[in-house]
């Protein structure tokens, strides 16, 4: 799978042609090195994990918000991955890095076309619970992250990213990359 992926280099290159702004590019540059070290985690316990998939996958994760910053910025995503040519896997990780995950109901009535939308792979799992520990660029503890969610989403979306946090820990174990 990996030798298909573009360098790091090309998917800064696809977020700044995309258009997206400096402040996104941090952002994904913060996801990334904690997904990576998740990964890596993950990797050490035995579980059997892409790292260069991870890696791209979690570069490209908001390249959607070249286009907005909504909860649609997924799906833009998707579809701006989709025109430059990019694996099916690194579109599947854009796609379904939103909260932890949108069921498809919620996609429906989103308006989004009929898709899986909640992370089923480890590396989407990563990328996903990855972003949910950064803001802006810098890591916050899963509570801050609920806490603010709560606000914002349903009772059942806020549940998905417990589930996602607890199923974290069992793939990574104590690691000290956790905020």
């Amino acid at each position: 799978m990996s030798e298909q992926l573009p360098s790091r280099e090309q998917a800064l290159r696809y977020l700044r042609q995309s258009g997206c702004k400096q402040n996104v590019v941090r952002h994904v540059e913060a996801v990334t090195e904690l997904a990576c070290e998740l990964a890596q985690a993950c990797k050490e316990r035995g579980y059997p994990v892409d790292l260069k998939l991870v890696e791209i996958g979690a570069l490209l994760h908001d390249i959607g918000r070249s286009k907005t910053h909504t909860v649609h910025h997924a799906v833009a995503g998707a579809q701006i991955a989709k025109s430059l040519g990019l694996p099916e896997p690194v579109i599947s990780i854009i796609k379904k890095h939103v909260g932890g995950g949108i069921a498809a109901r919620e996609a429906k009535k989103l308006g989004w076309p009929k898709d899986v939308y909640v992370p089923q792979t480890i590396e989407e799992k990563i990328v996903c619970y990855a972003d949910k520990l950064v803001e802006g660029s810098r890591r916050i503890p899963i509570e801050k992250t609920v806490e603010r969610f709560e606000q914002e989403l349903p009772r059942c979306a806020v549940e998905r990213i417990w589930k996602l946090h607890e199923e974290m820990l069992t793939f990574v174990g104590d690691c000290d990359c956790l905020p």
